[in-house]
C-alpha cells in the first residue's frame, strides 16, 4: 500500500483522543494524504476530544469523532459496518505505569481485553470480505514490554520479552494476541514498539509536561531514584511518520521497533529543560535546577531503554527527521504557550 492509496479511505484510529493519538490524527488528515478518520476514544485518563478542536475545516470534514471502548464489541461492530474501514491504528490503551502499579486490573481490561475485542471484529470484518483488500492494522506498542537494558545493547524485533510493571505486562499481552491472530487466522496486522514519545498534548502526569510546570510554578522537580535511569526519546511527529510508513508498505505478521536513537538519562532531560524554561521566562543561569529533589524508586523501575531501529530504516526508508534539541524546545513552547493544559499529575519517568 502507498501514499496515493489512502486517499478518500477511511479509517479508524481507537484512542485518538490521548497524546500520540492526536497527533497522529494531525498528521494523518493533512492534505497530502486526504483520507478520513474516525476516531473511537472513551476519554479516560489520558484522553480529550477537544485535542482535536484546532482541526482546519478542509480536515474537519473529514473527522468523525464516536465517544466509546474498544472493549465494546457491539460498537465496533456497528462502526465497522457503518464506515467499512480500509484500516485500523490501535492506540487505545492505559498507560500510565505509576498507575498500573495501584490499579493493574484496569490496565488488563483496557490493553488486553480491549485489544482482544478490536482483533476479533477486525477478523470477523476481513473474513466477511473487508470493502478494501488491501485492509489491515496497525498495534501501537511500546519497548517497554522487553523489560530492562544494561549499560550496552539495545532492543530488537528479536529481543526477549521481559515486563517489569502490569502496564507492561498487559501491553505485552496484547502484542501477542495481535501475533495469534495473524499466525492462526492470517488477519492482516502488524506491531509497532515505540520509545519514550514526546511533543504537544503529553498528558500532564508525563515526566515533561509534570517538569515544564513544575519549573513554572517554582515547584519541587521529583526525580526517581538517583536519575540515572536512561530513555530513549523519539519526537511524536517522527513517530507518526514512522506508523504511516508501516501502514504503507510494512509486512503483516512484522513487528518494527521505533526509535529516537536519543538516550539521556532522566536527570540530564529535567536539567535540560530547567535551562530552557529558564531561559524563555529570564531567570537566572540553573535557577530551577535548585529545585530537584531525589525521591524513593518506583517498584520495578527499568534502568534502561534503547531502541535499535535498523529494520523499519532498511525495509521502510524511515528514520527520524526531527533534531533532539531542536524538538525538545519546540515541545517546551508549546507548553509554554498552552499553559492551562499543564495541570497537576503524578511522574511517569
Amino acid at each position: 500500500m502507498v501514499k496515493s492509496d489512502l486517499q478518500k479511505k477511511t479509517i479508524l484510529v481507537t484512542g485518538g483522543a490521548g497524546f500520540i493519538g492526536t497527533n497522529f490524527i494531525y498528521h494523518a488528515l493533512d492534505a497530502s494524504f486526504q483520507c478520513r478518520i474516525v476516531n473511537l476514544d472513551a476519554l479516560l485518563c489520558g484522553g480529550n476530544a477537544s485535542n482535536l478542536d484546532r482541526l482546519p475545516d478542509p480536515a474537519r470534514s473529514r473527522y468523525r469523532f464516536v465517544r466509546g471502548k474498544v472493549q465494546d464489541g457491539a460498537l465496533l461492530d456497528r462502526l465497522f459496518a457503518e464506515e467499512q474501514f480500509a484500516g485500523v491504528f490501535h492506540f487505545a490503551a492505559q498507560t500510565h505505569v505509576d498507575r498500573s502499579i495501584t490499579d493493574p486490573g484496569d490496565f488488563v481490561e483496557s490493553n488486553v481485553v480491549g485489544t482482544f475485542r478490536l482483533l476479533d471484529t477486525c477478523l470477523k470484518y476481513w473474513r466477511r470480505g473487508a470493502l478494501d483488500p488491501d485492509f489491515r492494522m496497525v498495534h501501537v506498542s511500546t519497548d517497554e514490554v522487553y523489560g530492562s537494558l544494561g549499560s550496552e545493547g539495545r532492543f530488537s524485533e528479536t529481543s526477549p520479552y521481559d515486563p517489569s510493571s502490569p502496564y507492561s505486562a498487559s501491553k505485552a499481552g496484547s502484542d501477542h494476541l495481535v501475533k495469534s491472530y495473524v499466525r492462526t487466522y492470517g488477519l492482516p496486522a502488524m506491531v509497532t514498539n515505540c520509545s519514550n514519545n514526546f511533543g504537544p498534548y503529553q498528558y500532564p502526569e508525563k515526566l515533561i509536561p509534570l517538569m515544564i510546570a513544575s519549573i513554572l510554578n517554582e515547584e519541587p522537580l521529583p526525580v526517581y531514584g538517583d536519575g540515572k535511569n536512561v530513555r530513549d526519546w523519539l519526537y511524536v511527529l517522527d513517530h507518526c511518520e514512522a506508523l504511516m510508513r508501516v501502514f504503507e508498505a510494512g509486512r503483516p505478521g512484522e513487528s518494527y521497533n521505533i526509535g529516537g536513537g536519543q538516550e539521556y538519562e532522566n536527570i540530564e532531560l529535567v536539567h535540560m529543560l530547567c535551562d530552557l524554561v529558564d531561559t524563555r521566562l529570564g531567570r537566572p543561569e540553573a535557577q530551577s535546577r535548585r529545585l530537584v529533589r531525589f525521591v524513593t524508586d518506583r517498584p520495578g523501575h527499568d534502568r534502561r531503554y534503547a531502541i535499535d531501529a535498523s529494520k523499519i530504516k532498511h525495509a521502510l526508508d524511515w528514520s527520524p527527521r526531527h533534531d533532539f534539541t531542536r524538538a525538545l524546545d519546540q515541545t517546551v513552547t508549546w507548553y509554554l504557550s498552552n499553559r492551562q493544559w499543564l495541570t497537576g499529575g503524578k511522574q511517569d519517568q
